[in-house]
């Protein structure tokens, strides 16, 4: 039983799906005024070494409706490592509080809550992955195709965090990944290495990797704590935009998918962005009802079976 969400590769497909099926059954309990606040008087401590719109709201507004209490920490508040070591602020935290939730810029951070807290960590992103995100991201692709196995995603940009729990969650549950980056920005080999060598295509023209791909995803070229880099970043992704001419080389009915923020005009065009909005904003509301559901697995059933 793994007490912590940390990495979708620590998990096995059937984890993966079950959660995926417990997330789609809540969300039909929540919609029909049915889910049981099976939270109350639980307290999730949100540590946050980044700023957030969604990861933050989701968490505190899954909380509130499983009846717990959420409360959010910056760095400032706590000093990680600074003001106080990561194992003591993990193991005062894991005393008050019944999980934790860690926002951080390197993975390590995470791992060291984990390591350190007796009560469940989640990774609500690091710089190494995002599972919460792609498991929505899962879940959205589902509910749009009514199943995964046989998909294929393509990922246009940076081999990032995303992209990496994408190309895991895409392993895992039937679906193939091909990722379109330039020089430089593609997945690594060590890292290639832990996936099935079928699952995963790399390319750097991204009319190849959309033909015939079920879905299209992308994600901003400049990350948090990036930001110097923008300028060369701009340069080198000149002709990976998710734009009309790139559609036209993908099936009529293949849908684009964003995780957020988008920033129009650089990966993303705003005429494709508003034609695919729907999707988008689908895809940013099942953070809430995935994340719900991993709450009440986590810590009222102390861990994924």
């Amino acid at each position: 039983m793994k007490k912590d969400f940390i990495n979708l590769a620590d998990f096995s497909s059937g984890q993966l799906e079950g959660l995926l099926g417990r997330t789609r059954a809540d969300k039909q309990l929540l919609r029909q005024g049915k889910l049981p606040a099976s939270l109350q008087h639980k307290t999730l401590a949100m540590v946050f070494e980044k700023p957030s719109l969604r990861t933050r709201v989701s968490f505190e507004t899954a909380m509130t409706q499983l009846g717990g209490h959420a409360i959010y920490l910056t760095n400032t508040d706590i000093g990680i490592d600074s003001r106080e070591a990561i194992q003591d602020i993990a193991r005062v935290l894991a005393r008050m509080c019944d999980a934790i939730v860690a926002r951080t810029f390197t993975h390590e951070l995470v791992k060291d809550f984990g390591r350190h807290a007796e009560v469940p960590v989640i990774n609500a992103l690091s710089d190494f992955s995002h599972p919460c995100q792609a498991m929505a991201d899962m879940l959205t692709i589902g509910e749009r195709f009514g199943d995964l196995a046989g998909r294929t995603l393509a990922f246009v940009g940076d081999g990032n965090n995303v992209a990496r729990s994408l190309a895991v969650a895409c392993s895992k549950l039937g679906m193939k990944f091909i990722l379109a980056s330039p020089p430089g920005y593609t997945l690594d080999e060590t890292f290639l290495k832990t996936l099935p060598g079928e699952a995963v295509s790399l390319t750097s023209d991204p009319k190849t990797a959309v033909a015939g791909a079920d879905v299209i995803y992308t994600d901003t070229w400049v990350s948090m704590g990036q930001e110097a880099d923008k300028q060369q970043r701009v340069q080198d992704f000149e002709g990976f935009q998710v734009n009309g001419e790139l559609l036209a080389a993908a099936a009529d009915d293949a849908i684009v998918m964003h995780d957020l923020p988008a920033y129009r005009g650089y990966e993303i065009t705003d005429e494709v962005f508003e034609a695919h909005a729907e999707t988008i904003f689908a895809e940013a509301e099942n953070r809430l009802h995935f994340q719900r559901t991993l709450l009440n697995v986590l810590i009222t059933e102390g861990g994924i079976k």
